[in-house]
C-alpha cells in the first residue's frame, strides 16, 4: 500500500460523513497516473503554490495602492490569511484540509492588478464582462504551464469558481472558503484603514463591536467560532443569525467608510485610466503581446488575449508598461 494510499484511508476513518473525500474525487479534465506520496488535493496546492499566478500576488494590491509601508496587506498575505482561517473552520468540522488548503490558495490566482479597480476596469472594457473568480478558474485551466492548465481537480476549480458570489460550491470546503474569503478580508481591510488613518476604533458600529469584539484578533476569533458551532453537523456552512448581522453591518461600514472613501481610494481613476489605456495600445498592436499570449489571440481573438495579458500583470508592471508606452525618456549625451 502506498503512502497516498494509506492517507485515503485515514480521510476515510477520521473525516465527517459530509466531508470530501480525495479517492472520490470526480478527477480532472487530463488523466494523470496517481502520486505514490501525495492525495489529488495535495497535489493541487503544490501546483498552485509553484504557479507564476501564485508567485505574482504578492506585488498585487489588496485595499490600498501601492501603499508606503512594510505592514499592508496584498493579495497575497489576503491569500495566505484566508488559508489559515479556512484550514481552521475546516479541521475543527472533520473536513478535508488539503481540498479546503488547495480552493483558499488558488482562489484569487486571477485577481487583477490595483485590486477591485482594475477588476472594474477589465469588467467594463472587455466584451462579455470580467470577473476575477473565472479568471482564476481560467488561469489554471488555460494560462498556466504554457497554455496547458493545471490540470486540477474538479473539487478545486468549483470552489475557485464560487467563491465569491452565485451557487455556493459543491463541496462543504469550497463553501468554507468563501466564508474564510469574506471573514479575512472585511478584518485586515479594518487593520490596514486603522493603519492609515482613514478610520478609527471610534468609528466601527459599537453594536459590531459588541457581538464580535472590539479588536482585529476578537473578531476574527468570534467569527470562526461561529461558523464552526452553526455549521457542525449541517450540509451546508453558514453563521448564526446575529453574527451574520452584526458581519453584515460590518461590510456595509467598510463600504461607506473605506472601499469608496476618496481618501483610501482617490488615486484609482488613475491605475483605471492606465490600464484602459494599456488595454487599447495592445488591441492595436497586438504583435507586442508576448509569445505566450498570441496562440491565445489567434484562437479565441485579440482582446481575449490582452485581457488575459493585463490581469496578470502586478501593480509595479503595469506601472512599468505604461512609463515604456507613454512617458517619453529624458535623452542624454554621451
Amino acid at each position: 500500500m502506498t503512502l497516498r494510499e494509506q492517507l485515503q484511508q485515514r480521510e476515510e476513518a477520521f473525516l465527517s460523513p459530509l466531508a470530501c473525500r480525495s479517492a472520490q474525487s470526480r478527477g480532472r479534465d487530463r488523466a494523470e497516473e496517481e502520486c505514490d506520496v501525495r492525495t489529488p488535493f495535495q497535489r493541487d496546492t503544490d501546483r498552485i503554490v509553484y504557479s507564476k499566478a501564485f508567485r505574482r500576488l504578492k506585488h498585487k494590491t489588496q485595499v490600498f495602492l501601492q501603499p508606503e509601508g512594510d505592514h499592508y496587506r496584498t493579495r497575497m498575505t489576503h491569500t495566505l490569511e484566508v488559508s489559515r482561517i479556512a484550514r481552521t473552520i475546516a479541521r475543527a468540522l472533520q473536513l478535508n484540509e488539503d481540498l479546503t488548503e488547495a480552493i483558499a490558495l488558488g482562489h484569487d490566482l486571477g485577481h487583477t492588478p490595483f485590486g477591485h479597480a482594475g477588476e472594474r476596469l477589465l469588467d467594463e472594457v472587455m466584451e462579455g464582462g470580467f470577473a476575477h473568480y473565472r479568471q482564476s478558474v481560467r488561469v489554471v485551466e488555460r494560462l498556466e504551464k504554457n497554455g496547458e492548465g493545471l490540470n486540477l481537480t474538479w473539487e478545486v476549480r468549483n470552489g475557485i469558481a464560487c467563491h465569491t458570489k452565485g451557487a455556493p460550491a459543491a463541496t462543504l470546503e469550497g463553501q468554507v472558503v468563501r466564508l474564510a474569503d469574506h471573514i479575512a478580508y472585511i478584518n485586515h481591510d479594518i487593520e490596514d484603514a486603522l493603519r492609515g488613518g482613514i478610520i478609527y476604533p471610534m468609528d466601527i458600529p459599537l453594536g459590531v463591536s459588541h457581538v464580535l469584539g472590539f479588536t482585529h484578533g476578537e473578531r476574527i476569533d468570534a467569527l470562526v467560532k461561529d461558523a464552526i458551532a452553526a455549521s457542525r453537523d449541517k450540509g451546508e456552512i453558514c453563521q448564526s443569525p446575529d453574527v451574520g448581522e452584526a458581519m453584515e453591518t460590518l461590510k456595509q461600514f467598510m463600504f461607506d467608510s473605506v472601499y469608496t472613501n476618496p481618501l483610501a481610494k482617490g488615486e484609482e481613476g488613475k491605475a483605471q485610466e492606465m490600464l484602459r489605456r494599456l488595454f487599447e495600445h495592445y488591441q492595436k498592436n497586438p504583435d507586442e503581446l508576448p509569445a505566450d499570449f498570441q496562440e491565445i489571440r489567434e484562437s479565441e481573438g485579440v482582446d481575449r488575449a490582452v485581457c488575459d495579458y493585463i490581469a496578470g500583470m502586478t501593480d509595479p508592471f503595469a506601472v512599468e508598461r505604461f512609463k515604456e508606452l507613454f512617458i517619453p525618456m529624458g535623452w542624454t549625451l554621451k
